[in-house]
C-alpha cells in the first residue's frame, strides 16, 4: 500500500522519494517514487493502524525503523511523539499489530514494543 509522506516526515524515510509503500502482510517499508495523491485507508491493513493519516503515517514509518532500535533511536522517539500528538497510543497500536493474525511482521513486534518501553 503506497502513500504520500508529508515533507516534515520525509527525514524518517530512507532515500529522497516523496512517499512510501507498506507491505500489508510483513509491514516492510520502502520508499515510493510515485505515491497516490489520496491518502489510503490505513485500517484496511490492520485495526492496529489508525485510520487518521496524521497518526498512521508516522506509525507506519516507525514500524519500518523497528528493525534497528539502537541505530534509529532518535527517529523512533520523534515518531512516537508524533503519533501521540495525533491522538493515538503508539504502544497500544504496536500491541494490536502484533496480535493481528493477518500480520506476519518482519520484526517481532511484541519484543520491539517491550524494548521500546525500556529504551525510552
Amino acid at each position: 500500500m503506497a502513500f504520500a509522506v508529508p515533507a516534515d516526515l520525509r527525514e524518517y524515510l530512507p532515500g529522497e522519494e516523496p512517499g512510501a509503500a507498506l507491505c500489508t502482510v510483513c509491514l516492510a517499508l520502502r520508499p515510493a517514487a510515485d505515491p497516490p495523491a489520496d491518502t489510503p485507508d490505513f485500517d484496511r491493513v490492520s485495526d492496529g493502524l489508525p485510520s487518521d493519516a496524521a497518526a498512521a503515517v508516522p506509525l507506519a514509518l516507525l514500524v519500518g525503523l523497528l528493525s534497528s532500535l539502537v541505530t534509529n533511536r532518535a527517529e523512533i522517539s520523534a515518531l512516537l511523539e508524533r503519533v501521540e500528538r495525533a491522538g493515538t497510543d503508539p504502544l497500544l497500536a504496536l500491541d494490536r499489530l502484533a496480535a493481528d493474525p493477518a500480520i506476519d511482521a518482519d520484526v517481532d513486534l511484541r519484543t520491539r514494543r517491550r524494548q521500546l518501553e525500556q529504551l525510552l
